[in-house]
């Protein structure tokens, strides 16, 4: 399956499950994200790779607080929710640069908000409602190789629908 080719995603349960599939492949350093409507299950990924990663407290979305952190014993996760950016010059008075770090993988929500300023992100997820209202699809586009990495896993573990 190409990157061009989208997972079918039958509910929370299997968007979660995407998530920890990403997760068993992230390497710190990464940028990865999350494009979607809303509703479309960003927040439910994260949760499920946060977890698969070892994240065990509370897990929230960050759109009020613009950022979570989640520091595990040798990488940090940061969750980033720029749906309330209404000018890229936010990002510097939110401090959001410092999360790019060699140390961190940082997902980012709505990065349409701050393009200009984003690097490019090593793996974008893009969640779509599925025609029927109820499903939803995972579009996986890889920039790096450790982004290939991250996609190539999850396709080959996603069942075929």
């Amino acid at each position: 399956m190409s990157d061009d080719a989208p997972l079918h995603l039958a509910d929370a349960d299997a968007t979660a499950r995407a998530g920890a599939l990403v997760a068993r492949s992230v390497q710190p350093g990464m940028v990865i994200t999350l494009e979607g409507e809303l509703g479309a299950g960003k927040t439910t990924l994260v949760r499920g790779l946060l977890r698969a990663a070892g994240v065990t407290g509370p897990i929230k979305s960050p759109t009020y607080d613009l950022v979570e952190q989640y520091p595990l014993s040798s990488i940090y996760f940061y969750h980033v929710d720029l749906y309330r950016f209404t000018d890229a010059t936010e990002w510097e008075d939110a401090g959001l640069s410092e999360c790019f770090r060699a140390d961190a993988v940082v997902l980012v929500e709505w990065p349409s908000r701050a393009r200009s300023i984003l690097p490019l992100p090593d793996l974008a997820l893009a969640l779509a409602f599925d025609p029927s209202g109820h499903a939803r699809t995972l579009q996986v586009r890889a920039h790096s190789v450790q982004g290939e990495r991250c996609r190539d896993a999850l396709i080959t573990a996603w069942p075929a629908s």
